[in-house]
């Protein structure tokens, strides 16, 4: 079966460092045919230009802080059968349109999504949801690493997240993209609820696998106490208004409302904010829901048909997988040699054991190489004791077994 030709839309703002590092991850997808679309600012521009891409990926410049505005920017101009969404500040495993792609294998899947991984690398922020007319997500089990096709249940959404998210585009077009209305906070939420309403299938492929690190913004500091709420109280209000009962709202409020302060109170216990701040967070999330009850919804017209050419990146991985291992007492060495190799195109995994317990961390470097450090005796998941005695080569072999098919190893 010929692959399906992806749009990959990356939308940044007041992040260059970010996006530095997700197109370093784009630029070496295991995927062909897929191109690369960047809605951005001036920073964010100078960034395709520093790394030598801006004659290699479509631009759209932007500077307003509403992410589905600048999507939709970014729909537009993409030409692909399959648009796929990463957020700036979230890296892609190398195969990850490789396995996001094997959802559309099912002829009435509109929609594919897979799983997220945080900020260590290592543990999961998101995986297999649903999402209520309140906009409430609750898990989903499933079993396995295989693709699974999920029709929406009555109320309920398939829930994709917005970094790790695929659209067949007619599908996209036809709805409209994503309503402007939200600026931040439940905009691919309502585009689920819109899927669902449309009967449209969800696929949710776990091995299509992102590492997402909620960057600093000018929405939530590095340490992620809030900055500002407004658009969460908006979003609020107009996710309702569109999708739930009138007569549930209050009490969708309310709860929202005593979930937001719990959380600005932890923050002020650890030291993250300070009384004033959490008054002022609370008047702006008030604030927020007041405009989202009265805020003017605009209509959303189909989408036309691009009017560039699909512009295929030529990725810089060479589909070879290598795996370089061992003590971090040698880490200068051990990194010099696998920045080497990254620089030849292969996709390097960089494994430093420390002769100690520590839980193990995962990060892609500016260089390309995805270096996992951590203790040797360690756990890198949580289903793992803290503690286990093990050998060099052992551990090696269970680390790459656990990465194998995200690394691309499996094909080595």
């Amino acid at each position: 079966m010929t692959a399906p030709a992806v749009s990959v839309v990356v939308v940044s703002r007041a992040r260059p460092d970010r996006l530095r590092l997700c197109l370093t991850g784009l630029s070496r997808l295991h995927y062909e045919p897929y191109e690369i679309v960047v809605v951005a600012d001036a920073q964010g521009m100078a960034v395709l230009r520093d790394m030598g891409l801006e004659d290699e990926v479509k631009t759209v410049a932007f500077d307003e802080p509403n992410i589905s505005r600048a999507r939709n920017l970014g729909i537009g101009i993409a030409s692909g059968e399959i648009v796929a969404f990463i957020d700036d500040d979230a890296v892609p495993e190398p195969t990850w349109l490789t396995q996001l792609t094997r959802g559309f294998e099912w002829p009435e899947a509109a929609a594919s999504g897979g799983y997220v991984r945080g900020r260590n690398g290592i543990s999961f922020q998101w995986r297999a949801r649903t999402v209520d007319r309140t906009g409430t997500s609750a898990p989903l089990d499933l079993e396995g690493d295989s693709p699974v096709l999920l029709t929406p249940a009555d109320g309920r959404a398939i829930k994709t997240e917005g970094t790790n998210m695929a659209v067949r585009r007619t599908v996209l077009a036809e709805l409209g993209g994503f309503d402007p209305a939200f600026a931040f906070y439940l905009d691919e939420t309502d585009l689920n609820m819109r899927l669902a309403a449309r009967g449209h299938a969800t696929a949710i492929v776990p091995l299509a696998e992102v590492h997402h690190a909620f960057a600093a913004s000018t929405l939530r500091a590095e340490n992620r106490a809030p900055r500002d709420l407004y658009d969460i109280g908006a979003s609020t209000a107009v996710f309702l208004r569109k999708h739930c009962p009138n007569g549930e709202h209050r009490q969708v409020v309310a709860k929202l409302r005593a979930e937001r302060r719990r959380t600005l109170l932890e923050h002020m216990r650890d030291g993250r904010l300070e009384p004033r701040d959490v008054r002022r967070l609370t008047a702006r999330l008030e604030a927020g829901l007041a405009a989202g009850r009265v805020m003017a919804l605009e209509p959303m017209p189909e989408i036309p048909h691009s009017p560039q050419w699909f512009l295929p990146f030529e990725t810089r991985a060479t589909g070879r997988s290598v795996v370089i291992s061992g003590r971090l007492i040698r880490r200068k060495a051990l990194r010099e040699q696998a920045v080497a190799a990254a620089q030849t195109g292969d996709c390097v995994t960089l494994l430093l054991f420390s002769r100690s317990t520590l839980r193990h961390r995962v990060r892609l470097t500016r260089d390309a190489v995805w270096e996992q450090t951590g203790g040797l005796w360690g756990a890198s998941t949580r289903s793992q004791p803290a503690m286990r005695m093990a050998r060099l080569a052992r551990r090696t072999a269970e680390e790459v077994r656990r990465i194998a098919r995200q690394r691309g190893l499996d094909q080595a």
